[in-house]
């Protein structure tokens, strides 16, 4: 009996909760249908927004498909903290669920931010806009860009959070959001409350006029008092945003072509709770899948491995296989220069994999590598050897293992996780005419094994606990002699455009001119040297 009035009290503080939940969207929804007030509007109704005026948009409610903020402050925690930190985070989803929107955004905040050092803070520009665009929906993304007029973007989450993808990835004038604050140069995971503030700076400026619309959502109690200045308000309800469809990439204003990051897969709930069922098995994974390519002999381990789910597909550019009856035969007398683009730092072993399919097994391969960390080198199975960056050590170094045998080279320099190829470096394209380009396309489940700002000697420990990968490898028709620097008098950098070219055909990725340089400064603010 003594144990009553405090369930009795529990209930009436849930069903409190509740009910506020729900008068907060009944007083929306009379209030943007009520015939007295033409200043709210459902977008649903057929209502057309005005093209030249001052825009205000909720970002989460009128730009991304899903509501809810958890995923990106999982990302924060996982990223910034480490796994323990995300763990907890993950611990705490319930009570974020049941306590209300404001303070479970307190709590995310504060578990995800307290302690990390605001200097070092990059998560805002190297790993969210890849899951604030694979997020956006086509329709709210249209809606927002078809207003030539200013854009205010207004979010719940702290600033530092989107202020990179709004104004970078999507040219957004401006955004209104609460500032962390800050002691000794660390984030102590509290927020200040100074929204309102800020729209008035906003206002200060001049970047707003007397005529303002704003595009708001229905589930959203936190800034409306933000939009008590717009002329006119229009409501996205939740039932719109199920059916929106994501962005298409070609739609990007700024294409995105760099991110950083471990995780690969999207950390809702369902995906969190996979994510660390998932990790002590895949510790475990990684220790049998080393030890079954150093212990088996090379084929039977190849077997095992593509039972525990690494595998591969080979394709060969001519159906009738003169391709591979022409790798069997030539380069008896000089080794043969493989050229491929880079996705993964375990590319030159799955190259020396599907070659094994189609050249002789007495020759030896050598990988060339520009920027490998040590641990990585001792575990790989093939020899392989670092560049200098002095062209004519390298060159003579290159030549020297052409003699010996084949030779693997990523003229790009560093990975690329996205559909697009960087400038080929076209050292490769003067010391032989026996070019193959290769074109590898690599997936993976869960973690990735590439990083910029992050702990490379890492890379093969996330790379090998993935569930599953797949790694695809075309090698295409040998490159012909009129097309080469020694037999076709073609300039190096001709060479290396076509190779890029041919190789960009055959994957469908759009090739660019961006280096291994603006990679490591966009992403670590530094030139990438390990």
């Amino acid at each position: 009996m003594a144990g009553k009035p405090h369930h009795l009290r529990l209930c009436l503080s849930m069903q409190k909760i509740l009910l506020s939940r729900t008068w907060n969207k009944l007083y929306f929804q009379i209030k943007a249908s009520s015939s007295q007030s033409n200043k709210y509007h459902f977008l649903g109704n057929g209502q057309e927004i005005p093209l030249d005026r001052t825009l205000m948009f909720h970002m989460e409610g009128a730009l991304l498909k899903s509501s809810s903020l958890f995923p990106y402050f999982l990302l924060v925690a996982f990223e910034a903290g480490g796994p323990l930190r995300a763990f907890l985070l993950f611990l705490l989803y319930p009570i974020i669920c049941l306590v209300g929107k404001e303070w479970g955004l307190k709590i995310m905040v504060f578990v995800c931010f307290v302690g990390i050092k605001e200097e070092s803070f990059s998560i805002g520009r190297t790993v969210l806009p890849k899951f604030f665009l694979q997020d956006v929906g086509n329709e709210g993304f249209d809606m927002v860009m078809k207003c030539g007029g200013t854009k205010i973007a207004v979010t719940d989450m702290p600033r530092v959070m989107v202020d990179c993808f709004l104004k970078d990835y999507l040219r957004i004038d401006s955004v209104v959001g609460r500032e962390l604050k800050v002691v000794r140069g660390h984030f102590i995971g509290l927020m200040e409350d100074n929204n309102g503030s800020s729209a008035s700076k906003v206002v200060g400026e001049g970047k707003m006029d007397d005529s303002i619309i704003g595009i708001d959502c229905l589930n959203n109690s936190l800034h409306h008092h933000l939009f008590s200045c717009c002329q006119v308000v229009y409501m996205v309800s939740e039932a719109d945003k199920k059916n929106w469809r994501a962005l298409p990439r070609e739609k990007y204003p700024r294409p995105l072509i760099f991110h950083d990051g471990r995780l690969a897969l999207r950390p809702t709930p369902v995906a969190t709770l996979f994510l660390f069922m998932w990790m002590p098995f895949g510790i475990f994974l990684l220790l049998v899948r080393a030890a079954l390519f150093f212990l088996l002999p090379y084929k039977l381990s190849l077997l095992f491995l593509c039972f525990t789910g690494l595998k591969g597909t080979l394709i060969l550019s001519d159906d009738d296989g003169c391709a591979a009856d022409e790798l069997k035969n030539f380069g008896e007398d000089r080794g043969v220069l493989y050229v491929c683009n880079h996705r993964t730092l375990l590319d030159p072993i799955y190259i020396s994999m599907a070659l094994a399919q189609v050249r002789p097994p007495n020759r030896s391969l050598t990988a060339v590598t520009y920027s490998l960390s040590r641990v990585s080198e001792l575990v790989a199975p093939m020899t392989t050897v670092r560049l200098t960056r002095n062209r004519e050590k390298d060159s003579k170094m290159m030549e020297k293992q052409l003699k010996q045998g084949d030779l693997v080279i990523c003229p790009e320099g560093t990975t690329c996780r996205e559909p697009y190829l960087l400038r080929f470096s076209p050292l490769f394209a003067e010391i032989s005419e026996d070019i193959v380009p290769v074109a590898i396309d690599f997936q993976v489940s869960m973690f990735y094994g590439t990083t910029a700002g992050g702990y490379k000697f890492l890379d093969p420990a996330f790379l090998l606990m993935n569930p599953t990968t797949h790694c695809s490898a075309t090698i295409l028709e040998k490159l012909p002699k009129s097309f080469t620097c020694q037999g076709g008098g073609k300039s190096k950098f001709e060479v290396a455009n076509h190779v890029q070219t041919l190789i960009g055909k055959a994957l469908n990725f759009e090739c660019t001119s961006l280096t291994r340089k603006d990679k490591y400064m966009i992403l670590a603010g530094n030139e990438g040297i390990v």
